[in-house]
Order: C-alpha cells, then sequence, then structure tokens
C-alpha cells in the first residue's frame, strides 16, 4: 500500500470525497453539497486518507449521536477502486477511533450496513475482533421501511471498547 496520511477533513476535500462515494458502487451518494457541509460541521468525527499530492482515496464521515455522546455513528466511509483490499478502511477506522478516544469519552462505534454490502460487514466485525469488543446486529429499517427501492439496514453496534 502506498503511504497515506489520515487527517482531519476539511472542506476542501469534500470534492474529492463526493467522488470517492460515487465512484464505491454501494453508497447512497449525497449531494456533493453535504459533503462540503459535512467536512465544515463533522471534521472532527470524520477522516480523510490522503495519497501523495494530497488526494483523497478514502474517508469516513462520522458524528457523535446528540442522545449517547459516547458513540460514535458512521455513516460512510469508503475507499478508492485502487487503494481497496490493502487495509485502508481499517485503518481509518482504528485511527479515527483512536482520536476521538484520546479526546475524550468514546464506548461506541455504531453503524448501518445493507443487507447485500459484505465488504462493510467484514469490515466492522474486523474492527470488534482487533478492539476486544462485542458486537451486536440488529435489523434497524426493513426494506418495506424506504419510500424507493433499498435493501433492508443492520445496525451495527461494537462496545463497549477497552481503553
Amino acid at each position: 500500500m502506498d503511504t497515506l496520511v489520515l487527517v482531519v477533513p476539511s472542506v476542501k476535500d469534500g470534492a474529492g470525497v463526493w467522488r470517492i462515494a460515487r465512484g464505491s458502487g454501494v453508497l447512497d451518494v449525497n449531494s456533493s453539497y453535504c459533503y462540503l457541509l459535512w467536512f465544515r460541521d463533522f471534521a472532527r468525527t470524520s477522516v480523510v486518507a490522503l495519497a501523495s499530492g494530497g488526494v483523497p482515496v478514502g474517508f469516513v464521515t462520522g458524528f457523535r449521536r446528540p442522545e449517547e455522546p459516547d458513540t460514535l455513528v458512521v455513516w460512510q466511509i469508503a475507499v478508492d477502486g485502487g487503494q481497496r483490499g490493502r487495509g485502508a478502511a481499517g485503518a481509518m477506522l482504528d485511527h479515527l477511533t483512536a482520536r476521538l478516544a484520546a479526546g475524550g469519552a468514546l464506548r461506541f462505534v455504531e453503524t448501518t450496513i445493507s443487507a447485500g454490502n459484505a465488504a462493510s460487514h467484514g469490515l466492522f466485525r474486523s474492527f470488534a475482533r482487533r478492539h476486544g469488543a462485542p458486537l451486536v446486529r440488529d435489523l434497524l429499517f426493513p426494506a418495506e421501511f424506504f419510500p424507493d427501492t433499498h435493501d433492508a439496514e443492520f445496525l451495527y453496534r461494537i462496545g463497549p471498547l477497552l481503553r
């Protein structure tokens, strides 16, 4: 794997991240505006992987749950096609959770994953194993809840995380 630099994103990373999301083939792609706004308002709970030249090649967008500030919700995670399969997604997730844990209480990680996204299911199971944390998987949104065609979404709750 090329050396990647993992950083707190800025709005200038928004366009590159939008392109990665669009090219992923599995993410629900938000508007380009959304990624700019996300990196203005939720940069501290997100991470971008930069290749040489400062080009984004991966990202994690996240936020803390207002009702449970010790819980990080991972909204999206993606890696550019040329970087997949090299551990970048796991490295970004480990980096982000370590940064948040160092800055205060982080006990749980949550995410939702559609039934057919095998890569994400494997990523979060692996994260739980690496961190020695229990993982609970429950159906959050059945397919029939969506007004359009969408797979069911499963909630993964990992934690409590060990310090």
